[in-house]
Parts: structure tokens; C-alpha cells; sequence
């Protein structure tokens, strides 16, 4: 997990919900006419349960590791201590009934929230049952059940269980499309294992990211009081329509700080229609490296798009080589989808299905583009890329210190390998310099600056502007051709 202004990310099964005053509740009124959202959740708390895990632990070694390691990678402390008011557990929450016993077991509790009541398909966090050897699931009217793992994925943090039961009661899922910042929010879980509690917020923020930047993030952020033991818990609007579950909080002494996050609906049905079918989830590939287009960038680069994702190289032998996407190409939309930044178009590329056709809108040269393209699977050597595309290797100086810079020698081996005959060879590159920060490499040809060619030494100097926010070299490196971006 990853510091935010000096405080913890907590996976909330070290999760709960932060309590806010809702004004605009519920005109049903079970109390002579008094606003009350005890209509709306009547119907909808049958629909949250218990999810209890147990583990056996091979050794008191093993145990130490869960109380301590884990639990210091979740809440960044230094010595492993867990902060006041958490039992130690099992980094899953394990804070319920029966915590760590002597024998060497390792017990966990957490949420869920029944989607299918034909199927029983319960949704719930991967960390609440991660590695767990049982699961448990106990429903509002105190029924329990074992339940089957159907599947799980750590990068959404997703897991799909099921159970054999009568006259379950699902949630429907809300049109994740109209939700909007302000709207008021409730949630329902099992915070620190004491049963079935409600709390209740808004909505302070959509498309939250970054938290961990190896996963597929398009949080919901609420301030409804979320805290250990919520995790997989229902997050819901004021008709009881399912918006997320809840998966993380942000808080420095490991109780609520009003700062949580939820995985949206729409994440989750993808997810869902994964596991069900494969019992994991084979993410899609598009085969290219990708940087958020900021307006910087558009002022330079021209390219009509305003916002989008910035193509920077396309992988070889990749779904984005046989469509034809280019270098330079911003993609704007994806499968009907909208694509702001380079992280929107990873997570819908990523729960798209391999061999799925798919429609693409692009910007290239100013002009708008329609392109079709069939998703690949995942390649460890694309995956890769596309991570260190998404991490960023932004500059702080709008210059190439660092970088020594020749004008390419036609008789030189580079040039006849290549094939290139002109431009500006790249001969070394300070590991310490911003040049090599934004990723330029020896052995790169620069053949663009901006998007102007650019053939020797002396026109690179010419076209280099100390007043440009954004540099864009185009560049290529090992007959593949790719962006190096300067800001």
C-alpha cells in the first residue's frame, strides 16, 4: 500500500463507512411522517451478510508473519504494530469472534452482498477471502452456509461466491452512469465483527485512482464511516440500488477518517462475468504504451483529441499493430466507452474479452478517426510496458541535460541496421539525468521534435524551445518507433 498526505491505505476488511447528517432522506416515513431510511433499508439489508474465513497456519511462524507483516504493509508502520483499537489478525480483517486461536488458526471476517438470489452469487473482496481454506457465510436472519469460491481477482480486489439457499434477497445494481458527486450514499457491513451496522454519506468523488498503481482502480470515494470489517460491504443510493462495495479506507490511526473507497458497479459486473465464466479473470491486451494526454501535450502536439490517452509506442505483433493504431494516435473511446486518460482505457481494456472486436475513436493528425480492433491476451512483455507507461516518467526541467547528442552518421552501424539515414543519435544518457527519467535511451534515433522531422544536430538545437511545457520526441529505437515525452 502506498502513503496519501501522510496517512495509511487500509484495505477495509480493515473497512467501514464514515457517518455523515443526511438531510434528503427517504419522504416514506415509518415514525408519523418523520424522514427515515428505515423503509428503503428494510428491503435492502437481507441482502448484506457475514463473510467469515478461517486459515490454518502451518507454523507459529507463519502466524507472526500475517499478525505482523501484513498488517505493517497495511498500515505503514515502521515497527508492525497495529494501531490502537485493531486486535491483531490475519490482514483481512480478522478482528471478528475467535481471532487467532492457539492451534493455529487464522480467522477473518468481512462482508458481501448477495447479487443473484436464484444463483446465490455473493460479491465480496478478494483480501476478505484471499488464501482462506473455508468460507462462511452467514445471512441477516442468522442462517449459515458454506460457500464456494466461484473465482477472484486481486487487481479489482473482486471475489464471486456462492451458496445453496432459499429465499435469498439480492440488490440491484444502480446505472453507475448517473451517479454524480453529492449524491447521498449509505452503507451496510460488519465493522469490527459486531453484526449488521448502517452508515450513511455522499459521494465525495468518482474515477479515484492511483492508490496502487499495479491494480485496476476506478474507485467511487464517500465519506460514510467505513471501518475494520466492512469490506465487501453493500454501498448503496437512497433507493437502495447497489453503487459499490466497499473496499479501502485512507486513515492514519486505522479507524474511519471519512476518507473511503468502493468498487463501482460497473467494475464489478465485468469482473463478475469473468469469474462466473472462467473462474478468473483473462484480461485483454491492446498492445500499447500509453501516457495521459494533458493539455500541455494538446498545446504542443495539436491533436484535436482536448483529452484522452496519448499513444507513445504500439508492441509489436500486438492487437493495436493489426488495427493500425500509430504512434502519436490519441485513442478517445474504447468498446463505447469514453477514454479521458491512460488509466480509463487500461481498466476497459483490461476486463474486455480476448478475441472480443471491439470499436475504437482516435484523434491523428487533427482529424478524427473509427478503427476496429480485436482484443489480445495478456503478454507479460505488453502487461509490463503498459505499467510503465501508466506509472508516468514525467520530467521536472524542460530540458535534455544529461543526454549526449550526435548527428547520425549515415555510414554508421545503427544507420545501416535501422535503415535510417538521417536524424539524431542518442549516444549516452546520465541514469541520474532527466533525459533518461523520461526514457530516452542510447541507441535512440530522434527523427521528430513536436512532430516536425528533424534531421541533424543542428536543426534539433534550433527547434528546441526553452519556453515549451511539453517536448515530444518522436523516436526510434530497435526498428519499433515510440514517443519520449518531456514536460
Amino acid at each position: 500500500m502506498k502513503k496519501l498526505l501522510a496517512v495509511s491505505l487500509i484495505l477495509v476488511s480493515m473497512t467501514g463507512l464514515g457517518v455523515a447528517n443526511v438531510q434528503a432522506l427517504s419522504e416514506e416515513a415509518s415514525n408519523g411522517g418523520v424522514p427515515s431510511l428505515a423503509p428503503m433499508l428494510e428491503n435492502v439489508t437481507p441482502a448484506v451478510v457475514i463473510v467469515s474465513t478461517s486459515q490454518q497456519a502451518a507454523a507459529p511462524e507463519q502466524l507472526r508473519y500475517f499478525n505482523e507483516e501484513e498488517l505493517r504493509r497495511f498500515f505503514n508502520s515502521p515497527d508492525g504494530q497495529v494501531p490502537p483499537g485493531l486486535p491483531g489478525g490475519n490482514g483481512r480483517g480478522g478482528n471478528g469472534p475467535g481471532g487467532n486461536s492457539p492451534g493455529g488458526e487464522v480467522r477473518g471476517t468481512g462482508s458481501g452482498v448477495i447479487v443473484d438470489a436464484a444463483k446465490g452469487y455473493i460479491v465480496t473482496n478478494h483480501h476478505v477471502i484471499d488464501n482462506a481454506d473455508e468460507i462462511t457465510v452467514t445471512l441477516q436472519d442468522g442462517r449459515e452456509y458454506q460457500a464456494k469460491l466461484l473465482g477472484s481477482d486481486a487487481s479489482t480486489d473482486v471475489a464471486l461466491l456462492q451458496i445453496e439457499a432459499d429465499g435469498l434477497q439480492a440488490l440491484s445494481f444502480a446505472n453507475i452512469d448517473n451517479l454524480r458527486v453529492g449524491d447521498y450514499v449509505v452503507a451496510i457491513g460488519n465493522p469490527f465483527g459486531i453484526g449488521q451496522t448502517v452508515t450513511s454519506g455522499i459521494v465525495s468523488a468518482l474515477g479515484r485512482g492511483g492508490l496502487n498503481n499495479e491494480n485496476y482502480e476506478d474507485f467511487i470515494q464517500t465519506d460514510a464511516a467505513i471501518n475494520v470489517g466492512n469490506s465487501g460491504g453493500a454501498l448503496v443510493d437512497l433507493e437502495g440500488r447497489l453503487i459499490g462495495i466497499n473496499t479501502a479506507i485512507i486513515s492514519g490511526s486505522g479507524s474511519s477518517a471519512g476518507i473511503a473507497f468502493a468498487v463501482p458497479v460497473d467494475m464489478i459486473a465485468a469482473v463478475m462475468e469473468h469469474l462466473e465464466r472462467d473462474g478468473e479473470v483473462r484480461r485483454g491486451q491492446l498492445g500499447v504504451q500509453i501516457q495521459d494526454l494533458t493539455s500541455a501535450m494538446e498545446s504542443t502536439l495539436k491533436t484535436g483529441a482536448g483529452k484522452g490517452a496519448l499513444v507513445t509506442s504500439v508492441v509489436p505483433g500486438s492487437a493495436a499493430e493489426a488495427a493500425g493504431i500509430q504512434v502519436s494516435d490519441v485513442i478517445v473511446e474504447i468498446a463505447g466507452r469514453k477514454v479521458e486518460s491512460g488509466r480509463e482505457l487500461r481498466n476497459i481494456v483490461g476486463l474486455l474479452r480476448r478475441s472480443e472486436e471491439v470499436g475504437l475513436v482516435l484523434f491523428r493528425d487533427g482529424n478524427r478517426e473509427q478503427i476496429k480492433a480485436v482484443i489480445g491476451g495478456e503478454d507479460r512483455s505488453v502487461a509490463a510496458a503498459q505499467t510503465d507507461a501508466e506509472e508516468g516518467r514525467g520530467l521536472n526541467e524542460p530540458d535534455f541535460l544529461g543526454a549526449r547528442l550526435s548527428t547520425l552518421d549515415p555510414s554508421s552501424a545503427i544507420a545501416r541496421a535501422t535503415g535510417v539515414s538521417a536524424g539524431v543519435e542518442v549516444l549516452e544518457v546520465d541514469e541520474q539525468s532527466p533525459a533518461f527519467r523520461a526514457g530516452l535511451r542510447p541507441g535512440d534515433i530522434i527523427q521528430e521534435i513536436n512532430r516536425n522531422a528533424v534531421t541533424t544536430l543542428g536543426e534539433f538545437n534550433a527547434m528546441i524551445s526553452e519556453d515549451s511545457q511539453v517536448t515530444v520526441l518522436g523516436v526510434l529505437r530497435e526498428n519499433r518507433q515510440l514517443l519520449v515525452i518531456l514536460s
